[in-house]
């Protein structure tokens, strides 16, 4: 059975950093494209980051690019997302999401088949 457990989330100050992890087990065959989605509260749940399995092409939204950077550990069959620069905006709900017949990372968006539980992120001080 597929599945997606993420973690390291947690309070920062602005202008610090989090590093989120995400372990994938289950797929077979393997996903096509994993990203980080998240949601704050009363607004709808937003594309972060994605990358393909195919060729590593990667996808960031506009309001993290320089920030956010998404990376895989195909040995450890896990998918990060270092968070640098962090701001009060950037607050939320932060999850992992894989898809099977998504093939490019531009779809970066809340229409993936298989989900994490999600982990909290806030940035205050």
């Amino acid at each position: 059975q597929a599945q997606l457990v993420e973690s390291g989330g947690g309070l920062v100050q602005p202008g610090g950093s989090l590093r989120l992890a995400c372990a994938a087990s289950g797929f077979t065959p393997d996903y096509s494209v994993i990203g980080w989605f998240r949601q704050a509260p009363g607004k709808e749940r937003e594309g972060v980051a994605c990358v393909s399995s195919s060729d590593g092409d990667t996808y960031y939204a506009d309001s993290v690019k320089g920030r956010f950077t998404i990376s895989r550990d195909n040995a450890k069959n896990t998918v990060y997302l270092q968070m640098n620069s962090l701001k009060p905006e950037d607050t939320g709900v932060y999850y992992c999401a894989a898809d099977k017949t998504i093939t490019s990372a531009i779809v970066c968006v809340p229409v993936f088949s298989y989900w994490g539980q999600g982990a909290q992120v806030t940035v205050s001080s």
